[in-house]
C-alpha cells in the first residue's frame, strides 16, 4: 500500500521499501495523494536517480539500474538536501 491514502507526512517522515533481489524497481502514485520523491538505492546504499512523483499519478517512475530499496519521501526532500544519485544512504537493513 505504501503512502496510499495518507493524508500527510512530517518533515522527516517516510517510506522505505526492501525489495527481496535487486532488480529495475518501479513506483507509481495510485491513491497517493501526496507530491512524492523516491530514490532508489543500490545494495552499497549509493542513491542510483531520483524521481519525483505527482499525486494520483498512475506513470510509473523505474530505477535506472537494478536496486534493493526505493525510499518514498515529500516532493522536494532530498533535493533540499543536497542529495542526489550517487549520495550514500546509511541504516539500510541488511539484504537477505
Amino acid at each position: 500500500r505504501g503512502l496510499m491514502f495518507r493524508e500527510k507526512l512530517g518533515p522527516n517522515e517516510g517510506m522505505l521499501f526492501v525489495f527481496g533481489t535487486a532488480a529495475q524497481q518501479c513506483m507509481w502514485m495510485r491513491n497517493t495523494v501526496i507530491p512524492l520523491s523516491v530514490a532508489f538505492i543500490a545494495d552499497d546504499g549509493s542513491i542510483v536517480n531520483i524521481a519525483d512523483m505527482a499525486p494520483r499519478d498512475e506513470a510509473s517512475h523505474c530505477s535506472q539500474q537494478p536496486v534493493r530499496y526505493a525510499l518514498e519521501m515529500s516532493k522536494g526532500w532530498f533535493a533540499q538536501r543536497g542529495l542526489g544519485p550517487g549520495s550514500k544512504v546509511q541504516g539500510l537493513p541488511t539484504p537477505r
